[in-house]
């Protein structure tokens, strides 16, 4: 069992930066496949980004590459989701989400969600 916390959202102008975290719980989080997801209001959730449970590997989404950069501290039971340059369009609830695989990209790969944060820019 993992339980996820996430922490860290906000507002911020365009432009700006916000860096979210999220502790798990549970000793399989090192293991454990983590990613980012979002959903801003009438769309569907999406990956925003991925990484694999050494940290080796990411997957990120063509709207965020080269402005977000996920990371992880397996002794820390975190995942970050560093966020610059943010634009209006980054506007959602973000959720960190953990897979059993190790590392996945498929939403329904993913077995644990947490509970989401707000994340809003302005112009």
């Amino acid at each position: 069992q993992v339980q996820l916390l996430a922490s860290g959202g906000g507002s911020a102008q365009a432009g700006g930066s916000l860096r979210l975290s999220c502790a798990a719980s549970g000793r399989t989080f090192s293991r454990c496949g983590m990613a980012w997801f979002r959903q801003s209001l009438g769309k569907e959730r999406e990956i925003v980004a991925a990484i694999n449970w050494a940290g080796g590997a990411t997957y990120y989404a063509d709207s965020v590459k080269g402005r977000f950069t996920i990371s992880r501290d397996n002794a820390k039971n975190t995942v970050y989701l560093q966020m610059n340059s943010l634009k209006p369009e980054d506007t959602a609830v973000y959720y960190c989400a953990a897979a059993l695989t190790g590392w996945a990209i498929g939403e329904r790969q993913y077995d644990y969600w947490g509970q989401g944060t707000q994340v809003t820019v302005s112009s």
